[in-house]
């Protein structure tokens, strides 16, 4: 059973990477941020306390997160594996996934993708997605074939309401006070892989791929 976790700052290719990690291994990528932002979409109670909270670059309290990961880990599709991506966040997160996944650690492997702060605010600034379907574009690197459109199913490509430098630099202030305490506590328990983030998305990629043999 594979149990990857994904950790990193905004902007550093988790969602990218752990998309073709979980196609590769044919096992649920399970995206936080992504059921978020559909529980705001949707107008549900988790999402009309979220919505704020993500505007201004802050991090969801800690039960809420907890809830709904631990809902989402309880599903079929995910007994016999899975990718966590933006997931835990903070100490507590991770010491209480602990518990949900029955084994402690056992089993995990925690890849931190590492961006410098600087290269982030310029990768989130110039990214895009598909308001329909989630695609994700950027600009320069990977701009959409047909200016505003997504490629895949024709719907507009926008930027993302907390894609703006102001949040992006509360967001990298929220990982580094949070987030980085989170792989010191599984550096500590010895899975924790550090994977140049870096460059060409294939070149993450095999980095990646070299961390988990």
């Amino acid at each position: 059973m594979k149990k990857i976790i994904f950790i990193g700052p905004p902007g550093s290719g988790k969602g990218t990477q752990a998309k073709r990690l979980a196609s590769r291994f044919e096992i649920p990528h399970i995206s936080t941020g992504d059921m978020l932002r559909e529980a705001v979409n949707d107008g549900t109670e988790l999402g009309r306390e979220a919505a704020p909270i993500m505007a201004s670059g802050g991090l969801v309290p800690d039960d809420l997160m907890v809830g709904i990961v631990k809902d989402r880990l309880a599903k079929k599709d995910a007994q016999s594996g899975f990718i966590l991506d933006g997931f835990p966040r903070t100490l507590v997160q991770a010491e209480k996934l602990d518990a949900i996944v029955g084994n402690g650690t056992e089993g995990v492997r925690v890849l931190q993708l590492l961006v410098p702060d600087e290269a982030i605010v310029k990768r989130i600034a110039l990214r895009r997605s598909c308001a329909q379907c989630g695609a994700i574009y950027h600009l320069e690197n990977n701009p959409p074939a047909n200016g505003s459109v997504c490629d895949r199913c024709g719907a507009e490509v926008v930027a993302r309401a907390d894609d703006n430098e102001t949040a992006v630099r509360t967001r990298l202030e929220a990982f580094h006070r949070q987030t980085l305490p989170v792989a010191t506590f599984y550096k500590s328990k010895s899975v924790l892989r550090e994977v140049d983030g870096v460059g060409p998305v294939d070149e993450v990629f095999e980095r990646i791929e070299k961390s988990l043999t």
